[in-house]
C-alpha cells in the first residue's frame, strides 16, 4: 500500500514538472516584462526566445507566445513580416485556447491582438466569440488562477474597446 502512494505520488510530481516550466513568481515577472515589451523589440525578442525553448508548454505559456509572436509583429518594420508574424501568433493562440478553452487571460490575449490589427487584414475574426467567453467569466465570477489586478485590467479594457453592449459593460464595471 505504501509503495502504491509512493508510485502516485512520484507519477503525479513528474507530471508536474514536466508542465510546470515557470513559477508563480516567474510568471509574475513575466507579465510584467510582457507590458514593457509593447514598446521594447529587444525584450519582445528575448522573451520569444526563452519561452520558445520550453518543452512542454502549457496552454498560458502557448498563449504568452502566441502574444509575443504579434509583439514582434508590432515591431516589425516589414510589411510581409508583420501580417506573417500576426498570422503565426493567432495560429498560436488558437493552439492555447484548444489547450485550455475556458482560460480568460488566453482569450483576453487573442482579443486585444485582433483588437489592434485592423480589421481590413480578416484576421479579426475571433472578436465577438471571445468577448462572450470573458464576459461570461466576469458573469459567473469565475476568472481560474487570475489575480484581482489582471481582472480589473480586463474588465477596463473591454469597457474601453467599445465593443461591449451596455448590459455587458453593466457586468465588466461590477469588477473594476
Amino acid at each position: 500500500m505504501i509503495k502504491l502512494r509512493i508510485i502516485f505520488f512520484l507519477l503525479f510530481a513528474a507530471s508536474h514538472t514536466t508542465y510546470a516550466q515557470l513559477s508563480t513568481q516567474e510568471i509574475a515577472i513575466l507579465k510584467i516584462n510582457m507590458v514593457k515589451a509593447v514598446e521594447d523589440s529587444k525584450l519582445t525578442d528575448s522573451l520569444f526566445n526563452k519561452l520558445s525553448k520550453l518543452p512542454n508548454k502549457t496552454a498560458l505559456i502557448t498563449g504568452y507566445t502566441g502574444t509575443l509572436e504579434a509583439l514582434k509583429a508590432k515591431h516589425s518594420w516589414n510589411p510581409y513580416n508583420k501580417i506573417r508574424y500576426v498570422s503565426r501568433s493567432l495560429k498560436t493562440m488558437q493552439k492555447a485556447i484548444d489547450m485550455d478553452e475556458e482560460n480568460m487571460e488566453i482569450r483576453f490575449m487573442r482579443f486585444s491582438i485582433e483588437f489592434y490589427t485592423p480589421s481590413f487584414l480578416g484576421f479579426s475574426k475571433d472578436l465577438a466569440k471571445d468577448k462572450k467567453e470573458i464576459v461570461k467569466h466576469y458573469q459567473n465570477e469565475s476568472f481560474g488562477l487570475a489575480d484581482r489586478e489582471l481582472v480589473k485590467n480586463v474588465a477596463k479594457f473591454m469597457i474601453d474597446s467599445k465593443k461591449c453592449s451596455p448590459a455587458e459593460v453593466k457586468i465588466l464595471t461590477k469588477h473594476l
